[in-house]
C-alpha cells in the first residue's frame, strides 16, 4: 500500500478559484519525494490537504492507508507536520515544548520525557534544551520544530520547506536528518523552494503549476527529457564552420552562445577527453572547455514557463514562497 495515494485530488475556493485541479501522484513506503511549483501553482493547498488541514472539495487522498476526509484523526496519528513558519511558544523551552507536544499524542509523563531527552539530543538541542525558544536563532527553531514532528513516531513526515531563509550550515544539518529519518524507514513528503535540496534528497519529484501535475520523475529521469549533457567550447578562432564539423562527430550540435561552440554528449563527462583529443588534431587551440548537466531549473523552467524562485540559492537571494 502507498505511504500516499491521491486521485483527481481538487480544492475550490469561494468563487470559483480552482487552487488544485484534479491531481494524481503516489509516494511509495520509505520514499522521499520532493514537490515543487511556483508561487500560488496550489503546492501548499495540497500539503494543507493531505494533512488534514484543508477539506477537499472534489477527489480523494489516503495517507498512511486513511482517507484525509472520512478518517482524519487517524491521518493525523500517522503524521508528523513541520510547518515552514513553526508555531512555537517563545516563552517555553525546549525541552517542555516537546514534552506538551508528547502530552498531546498521549505519551506518559516518563514516556514524554524519554522521547524528550532522545529527540533533543538528536537536533543537536540538548545544550539549548532549558532555554527559552525566544532565544533560538532560526535554524535552532527548524530543528526543534522538526524534533516535535516526531515525537510520535510517524509513518508519514511533511515537510514544508523546512530550510527556506536558513544559512548553508543549517540547511545542510536539516538535509542530514532528513536522510537519516529516511533511511529509518519514515516517508518524507518535502516541498520545498531549493533545487539542490530536491535534488540531493529526493528519490523522485513531482512538479505543479496552475493546479496541476505538469511532471513527475526521479531527478535523473526529469533532467534527461530536457536533454543531455553539453559541452560549451570556445576556441581561438572562434566558433566556426571547422569546429562544428569536428563536434558534430560526437553529438548534436546546439547553436553557438556567447562565443562558445556547443554540442550534445550522451555520455557526459566520460566524452569529454575524446572532444579535446579531436579538436587539437585538426590544430584548433582550445581557450576553455565546460560541461555543462541539465539542471531540475532547466526542468522546471521546461515545465511551467518560470524559473523557481529557490534557483537563486547560491546568491543567497531568498525568497518567500507561499504556494
Amino acid at each position: 500500500m502507498p505511504a500516499i495515494e491521491v486521485k483527481g485530488l481538487e480544492r475550490v475556493f469561494s468563487g470559483g478559484i480552482v487552487a488544485v485541479a484534479g491531481i494524481d501522484l503516489e509516494v511509495a513506503e520509505g520514499e522521499i519525494y520532493a514537490f515543487l511549483g511556483p508561487n500560488g501553482a496550489g503546492k501548499t493547498t495540497t500539503v494543507r490537504m493531505l494533512t488534514t488541514l484543508l477539506r477537499p472539495t472534489g477527489g480523494t487522498a489516503s495517507v498512511a492507508g486513511h482517507d484525509v476526509a472520512s478518517d482524519p484523526g487517524a491521518v493525523r496519528r500517522a503524521i508528523g507536520v513541520a510547518l515552514q513558519e513553526a508555531a512555537l511558544d517563545p516563552l517555553m523551552t525546549g525541552r517542555e515544548l516537546i514534552r506538551l507536544q508528547a502530552t498531546l499524542h498521549g505519551l506518559s509523563r516518563d514516556r514524554g520525557a524519554e522521547a524528550a531527552e532522545s529527540l533533543l539530543r538528536r537536533v543537536g538541542l540538548t545544550e539549548a534544551a532549558d532555554r527559552r525558544v525566544g532565544t533560538y536563532s532560526g535554524g535552532m527553531r527548524r530543528r526543534l520544530d522538526l524534533a516535535s514532528a516526531l515525537v510520535h513516531q510517524p509513518r508519514v513526515l511533511f515537510l514544508d520547506e523546512p530550510t527556506t531563509g536558513l544559512d548553508p550550515v543549517s540547511r545542510k544539518s536539516i538535509w542530514v536528518e532528513v536522510e537519516k529519518l529516511n533511511r529509518e524507514g519514515t516517508t518524507v513528503f518535502l516541498t520545498t523552494q531549493y533545487l539542490e535540496e530536491a535534488d540531493q534528497l529526493a528519490d523522485r519529484v513531482g512538479i505543479i503549476s496552475a493546479g496541476r501535475i505538469v511532471a513527475e520523475g526521479t531527478p535523473a529521469q526529469l533532467k534527461a527529457e530536457i536533454g543531455q549533457p553539453h559541452i560549451e567550447v570556445v576556441v581561438a578562432e572562434g566558433p566556426t564552420e571547422e569546429v562544428s564539423q569536428v563536434l558534430s562527430q560526437f553529438g548534436r550540435c546546439l547553436p553557438s552562445r556567447n562565443g562558445a561552440a556547443l554540442v550534445e554528449l550522451e555520455g557526459g563527462a566520460a566524452g569529454v577527453a575524446p572532444v579535446v583529443r579531436a579538436l587539437d588534431e585538426a590544430g584548433l587551440t582550445v581557450e576553455s572547455l565546460e560541461l555543462v548537466e541539465p539542471t531540475l531549473d532547466d526542468v522546471f523552467l521546461a515545465k511551467t514557463g518560470e524559473h523557481l524562485e529557490g534557483a537563486k540559492e547560491d546568491t543567497g537571494e531568498h525568497a518567500e514562497i507561499a504556494g
